[in-house]
C-alpha cells in the first residue's frame, strides 16, 4: 500500500466513523435531552427524524456531487459543514434549534459516506481495493459497538452535550489528513444533479413526517397538521412522476420492474421500519419506564450489534451457496420473535429474564436478514447499476425508519409505559415479519451462480449490517 493509498484509506475510514458514531450514539442521550430542553417524546421523534429527513432525502444525490466537484472537495465541505452543526447540537439551548441542527447535520453526513467510498474505488486497484473495503468497513463497524457505551458514559458523567461535541475529535483528524490530498479532476463530465426529484422528496417527507409527529399533540383535524400531510402526500407523488420522466433521475424507477429489486426493497421497507421503531424505543423506555442509567441503556443493545457485525459475512456467504430467499424470509421471522420474546417486560423490569432473550433472538434475526438482503436487491441488477442500486437500497431504509419513528407518537398513545411499550414492540414485530412474508412469496433464487457484487456497493449498505439501519 502506497502512502498516497494509506491516507486515502484512513480518511475515509475517520470521515465515515464520524457520521456512524453520531448514527449510533444519540438514541441513548434522548431521555436526557427531553429532561434538559423539555418537548416529551416529539422532540426526541424530531432529533433522530431531522436528522434522518435531510439524509434521506439527500444522499441519492451525494454521489453526483462527488463526480462534478470532486470527492476531496465535497468531502471537506461535508466535514465543515457537519462539524459546525455538530457544535450547534451541542450549545442548542432549546429543541427548536437542535432540531435545526440536526437537519444540517444529516445533509452534511450524506456527503460524507458516499464520497469516503468513491475516493476508495477511484484510488485502489481491483484486487486491493476489496481489502481497502474490507478494512473500512471493519473499521467502522467498530463505531456502533462503542457508541451507545460511550453515549451512555458521556451522558451520565459530563452531560448530553458531548454526544455532539466529541465529533470534533475525528473531524479536525480527517481534515489533516484531507490537506494531505486533492482532486486531479472532475471525475465524470456532464453529470448533473436532479434538483426537482431532490426537492420534491425532500418536501414530500418534510410534509408527511411534520404530520405524523405533531398530530399527537395537535389532532389531525388541525390545519397545521393535515395540510402539510397532503402537501407531502402530493410531492411524493409527484416526485413518482418526475423520476419516471427525468432525463438523469436520481432513482431510475426502472430498476423497480427487477423482480428481486422491486420485492427487495419493499421488503427492505417493511424491515427496517419494525427495526428502526423497535431500536428507537427500547433505550427511552429502558431510561424512562424502567429507571434505568443511560449507560446501562447503551450496553443494553450491544449484543444485537456484535451478533450483526460478527455474523453477517457467513450468513451472507450461505446466501450466495443456497439463494438469498429463504435467508430473507427466516431472519425477519427470527427478528420479530425477538420483539415478541420482549413482551414478557413486566415491573420490576428484569432486563436479563425478559429484553436480554429477546434482544439476542432479534441480533441473530438481523445477522441472518442483512447481507442475504443486499445480495438479492444488489445481485438482481448488472455491475454498472450497482452503486444507484445500493444508494436506493439504503435510502429505502431510512426513509422507512424515518416514518416509522414519526409514527411512534401515535402507537404510544400519550405516555410511555409498560403497555404502550408492548404496542411499539407488537407493531415493530408485525413490520418485521411482513418483511418475512414479502421476501418468502417475492424473492427468486437465482438460476445459476449468484452474481458478483462489487465490494463498494455492498459496502453502502455497511451501516444497515451493523445498527438496523437507523443511523441518525
Amino acid at each position: 500500500m502506497t502512502s498516497k493509498e494509506r491516507v486515502v484509506l484512513w480518511v475515509a475510514i475517520l470521515a465515515s466513523f464520524v457520521a456512524f458514531l453520531d448514527g449510533s450514539i444519540v438514541n441513548v442521550a434522548l431521555p436526557a435531552i427531553a429532561r434538559d430542553l423539555g418537548g416529551g417524546l416529539a422532540v426526541q421523534q424530531w432529533v433522530i427524524d431531522g436528522y434522518l429527513l435531510t439524509l434521506g432525502s439527500l444522499i441519492l444525490v451525494a454521489g453526483a456531487l462527488s463526480d462534478m466537484y470532486g470527492r476531496v472537495r465535497v468531502l471537506r465541505v461535508g466535514l465543515v459543514l457537519f462539524g459546525a452543526a455538530s457544535l450547534l447540537c451541542a450549545v442548542a439551548p432549546s429543541g427548536e434549534v437542535l432540531v435545526v441542527a440536526r437537519l444540517f447535520q444529516g445533509a452534511a453526513a450524506a456527503l460524507l459516506v458516499p464520497s469516503s467510498l468513491a475516493m476508495i474505488t477511484s484510488t485502489f486497484a481491483d484486487a486491493p481495493r476489496a481489502r481497502a473495503i474490507g478494512l473500512w468497513t471493519g473499521w467502522t463497524g467498530t463505531a456502533f459497538i462503542a457508541g451507545p457505551v460511550l453515549g451512555g458514559v458521556l451522558v451520565d458523567t459530563i452531560g448530553w452535550r458531548w454526544v455532539f461535541g466529541i465529533n470534533v475529535l475525528p473531524i479536525a483528524a480527517t481534515m489533516l489528513l484531507l490537506g494531505q490530498l486533492h482532486d486531479q479532476r472532475r471525475q465524470v463530465h456532464g453529470t448533473r444533479v436532479d434538483v426537482p426529484g431532490a426537492v420534491l422528496a425532500a418536501i414530500g417527507l418534510a410534509g408527511t413526517v411534520f404530520a405524523l409527529i405533531m398530530q399527537d399533540g395537535m389532532g389531525w383535524e388541525n390545519p397545521l397538521v393535515f395540510i402539510p400531510f397532503i402537501v407531502g402526500l402530493v410531492c411524493l407523488a409527484g416526485f413518482i412522476w418526475w423520476e419516471s420522466r427525468a432525463a438523469k433521475p436520481m432513482m431510475p424507477l426502472g430498476l423497480f420492474r427487477i423482480r428481486n429489486f422491486g420485492i427487495g426493497n419493499l421488503a427492505t421497507a417493511a424491515i427496517y421500519a419494525g427495526i428502526s421503531l423497535g431500536l428507537f424505543i427500547v433505550p427511552i423506555f429502558l431510561q424512562e419506564v424502567a429507571g434505568y442509567p443511560a449507560v446501562a441503556a447503551g450496553f443494553a443493545t450491544i449484543p444485537l450489534t456484535i451478533m450483526s457485525l460478527s455474523l453477517s459475512t457467513l450468513f451472507g456467504t450461505l446466501a450466495g451457496k443456497y439463494g438469498p430467499r429463504w435467508f430473507m424470509a427466516a431472519g425477519p421471522f427470527l427478528g420479530g420473535c425477538g420483539f415478541l420474546l420482549m413482551l414478557s417486560s413486566t415491573q420490576p423490569l428484569d432486563y436479563w429474564w425478559q429484553l436480554l432473550p429477546g434482544v439476542v433472538a432479534f441480533g441473530l434475526g438481523l445477522a441472518v436478514t442483512v447481507a442475504p438482503l443486499t445480495a438479492a436487491v444488489l445481485g438482481s441488477i448488472d455491475a454498472a447499476s450497482s452503486g444507484i442500486g445500493s444508494a436506493i437500497n439504503n435510502a429505502v431504509s431510512r426513509i422507512a425508519g424515518l416514518v416509522a419513528i414519526a409514527s411512534t407518537g401515535a402507537i404510544v398513545g400519550g405516555t410511555l409505559g409498560y403497555a404502550s411499550f408492548h404496542r411499539v414492540l407488537l407493531v415493530s414485530a408485525a413490520l418485521m415479519m411482513a418483511g418475512a412474508v414479502i421476501s418468502a412469496l417475492g424473492i427468486r433464487n437465482p438460476d445459476g451462480p449468484a452474481a458478483a457484487i462489487a465490494p463498494e456497493a455492498a459496502a453502502a449498505c455497511h451501516d444497515k449490517a451493523a445498527n438496523g439501519s437507523l443511523t441518525p
